[in-house]
């Protein structure tokens, strides 16, 4: 964890409700985006003080009936509101939930066997480092020609912050920028050395635009979205994509991609020579 992920991630959600979300009025000037801090006390039942605590990181473990209180203002998803109750948990720094375990390579016949079956949707299968360790020939179609494959292992982050093709490839290389970040931080980042040692090499060959990312986005990635691509031979491509996690023990994500529209499903149709339908635009 950075060092207050606690109140960047309340801060972030307290910026991205809208008051009429919530049913107060907008009003005229509003120089803050979303709620104001004094709105989020009074909706939560809490005072502006422990609001501006928790947001600066004075105050790290607030109540179940406060965490309960704060999710129902936000609007917090389900997903989100475990997250900010494992950022609760987290401040514990005697624990880590990984322990010492190395990131694994290998990839379970099981799950070798779904990806068979999800051909010719671009599929892959990457660890908490975001090293791709397994994929389908779909997926080797749609990366190999940006550049993934190239200078060593492929690993989703170091590509996407090192090799100027992928500014090129993504339209949205800045939102694709801050997933990855995202990611990284989803868990216990720098306290396990094999994440400290990524982000470390990120933040000498980066510099800002890796470390500011780390500072101001929070550790919760999409689980699912659309991704621009720019494909040297298919065109422009919008992928849906859907993140699975694998058994915890595992600790592996299998990421299936999807056309978004019917101009990529024939797209993908010619990049991969197969009669047209095999993917179908969701």
């Amino acid at each position: 964890m950075s060092d207050n992920e606690l109140g960047l991630f309340l801060r972030t959600r307290r910026e991205a409700v809208s008051p009429a979300q919530v049913g107060l009025p907008t009003g005229a000037r509003r120089r803050t985006p979303g709620l104001r801090r004094a709105e989020l006390a009074t909706l939560a039942g809490v005072s502006v003080e422990y609001i501006t605590r928790l947001e600066q990181g004075r105050d790290r473990r607030p109540s179940p009936q406060v965490l309960s209180a704060l999710a129902d203002a936000l609007r917090l998803a389900p997903s989100e509101r475990v997250h900010l109750h494992r950022l609760t948990k987290s401040a514990d720094l005697g624990f880590n939930c990984m322990g010492g375990a190395q990131p694994l390579h290998e990839v379970r016949p099981a799950v070798r066997a779904i990806l068979d079956r999800l051909e010719p949707a671009p599929a892959v299968v990457v660890n908490r480092l975001t090293e791709v360790l397994a994929y389908t020939a779909g997926y080797h179609r749609v990366m190999a020609p940006i550049g993934l494959f190239e200078n060593g292992p492929a690993n989703l982050a170091r590509f996407a912050f090192t090799d100027p093709r992928a500014r090129t490839a993504y339209p949205d290389w800045s939102h694709v920028a801050d997933q990855e970040v995202a990611t990284l931080k989803h868990g216990p980042f720098r306290k396990d050395p094999h994440i400290a040692a990524l982000a470390d090499e990120l933040t000498v060959t980066v510099g800002p635009e890796f470390t500011d990312r780390v500072e101001t986005v929070p550790s919760l990635p999409a689980a699912t979205g659309i991704t621009r691509l720019v494909h040297p031979e298919a065109g422009p491509l919008r992928l849906a994509f859907e993140i699975l996690d694998l058994s915890a023990d595992d600790d592996q994500r299998l990421i299936v991609h999807l056309p978004a529209d019917e101009a990529t499903a024939t797209a993908l149709d010619k990049l991969t020579g197969i009669r047209p339908g095999a993917l179908r635009a969701v």
